[in-house]
């Protein structure tokens, strides 16, 4: 069986996908990711074949419609953000389309794996008469961004006779039981793990320390050249110093090497964040799905601050479990992070109620036990 992968054209959507690659590759079958240029080392360092099918890159089709415009500024309020959301990611699908459809006349996919937004993914399949797979990435619910999408890709489906984006043959869901909102349609439940690229390690990655470890990260899309990020990053460790802690800040070697140039005794790299978070008391993080579920997985208190407010609605359910806290980003001053992270520290229930979840998680079907389910859909299409 051959199985197309296709991810979002971002490091997280990436990680959400290759424990199912992963699987599928282990059981015998032949496994091809494809995304944008920059997304090559990500996918490759995963372990996972990958092939470019743009040069753009994801900030392109935030920034810039289909006719080369500019766009106006991304709306605030939830729908409207939402809506562009699913909008730009649905361009992006539409920009890959044409290279996806060539790439398959060689190579022939019995089966297309798409994540949650992925829209170009069911498009493919419909164009192939193939099973499509349409398999979460994160703990969001994507209802209204599929609605944006669906307005952007109207030519694409009316070339294909559709009135709508085709219902996946089988959607795949992470979400740990006690997090998932009434309204998600229903699907498999499997069991997250982590995805991403990994580095030679060095001891203090997998071992606790003396003092408590506190993780501040802004996931893969922190960069020296997000100045707002580097500088919040440097203003969150000066104040959460003195509380005594020991402070771990993954990320790309660029950024890393200017925090531990002005962070005194910070440990900064591209650390696997698989790897340390079960060392951690606390992650501190901008509500990004890989993260989010890295530190759910390991059983990990979390303080939670969106960066957009599509983002709000995830980090909200596991504030209201009693895992996490969450500020939003007008009132996460650096004062106010330091008193949140001094919060989570002395309440041990938030680490109690991380633990729990992090107990949901283990007991779902493994990526591996998916394997069947896919097989049995593209032989069911042979047929």
């Amino acid at each position: 069986m051959k199985v197309l992968f296709i991810p979002g054209g971002s490091a997280a959507t990436v990680f959400g996908l290759v424990p199912l690659a992963h699987a599928l590759r282990g059981a015998g079958h032949e496994v091809i990711m494809a995304s944008n240029e920059e997304m090559m080392p990500v996918i490759t360092g995963t372990g996972i074949p990958g092939t470019a099918v743009s040069s753009r890159d994801i900030w392109h089709y935030v920034t810039t419609d289909r006719e080369g415009n500019r766009k106006e500024e991304t709306p605030l309020d939830l729908e409207g953000q939402a809506l562009s959301t699913g909008r730009w990611f649905a361009q992006m699908g539409a920009d890959w389309l044409p290279a996806l459809l060539d790439m398959a006349k060689g190579w022939t996919p019995d089966l297309v794996v798409g994540g949650s937004m992925s829209y170009v993914a069911p498009l493919v399949a419909a164009h192939l008469d193939i099973p499509y797979v349409r398999q979460a990435w994160d703990i969001d619910d994507s209802n209204i961004q599929d609605r944006g999408a669906e307005l952007e890709l109207r030519p694409e489906l009316d070339a294909l006779g559709l009135d709508r984006l085709p219902e996946p043959d089988l959607r795949i869901e992470l979400c740990p039981p006690s997090l998932t909102p009434p309204e998600v349609a229903p699907a498999e439940l499997m069991r997250w793990l982590p995805g991403n690229v990994q580095s030679a390690l060095e001891p203090w990655m997998f071992t606790k320390g003396e003092r408590r470890r506190v993780c501040v990260t802004s996931g893969s899309r922190a960069s020296k050249e997000r100045e707002h990020t580097f500088e919040f990053l440097q203003a969150v460790a000066r104040n959460i110093a003195p509380l005594g802690v020991e402070i771990v800040m993954p990320a790309p070697e660029k950024l890393a090497v200017e925090l531990r140039k002005v962070i005194p005794g910070v440990r900064a790299g591209w650390i696997p964040l698989d790897v340390l978070a079960p060392t951690c008391d606390l992650i501190v993080q901008h509500s990004g799905g890989a993260t989010t579920l890295t530190a759910l997985n390991a059983g990990v208190a979390q303080l939670i601050i969106p960066e957009a407010v599509v983002f709000e609605a995830p980090a909200r359910r596991i504030a209201d479990y009693g895992a996490a806290l969450t500020l939003q980003p007008a009132e996460a001053t650096p004062e106010r992070v330091a008193s949140a992270v001094a919060e989570l520290l002395a309440d041990p229930s938030y680490t109690e109620r991380a633990q729990e979840l992090a107990q949901q998680i283990a007991a779902l079907p493994l990526p591996s036990d998916m394997v069947g389910r896919l097989e049995k859909l593209a032989a069911r299409n042979q047929g």
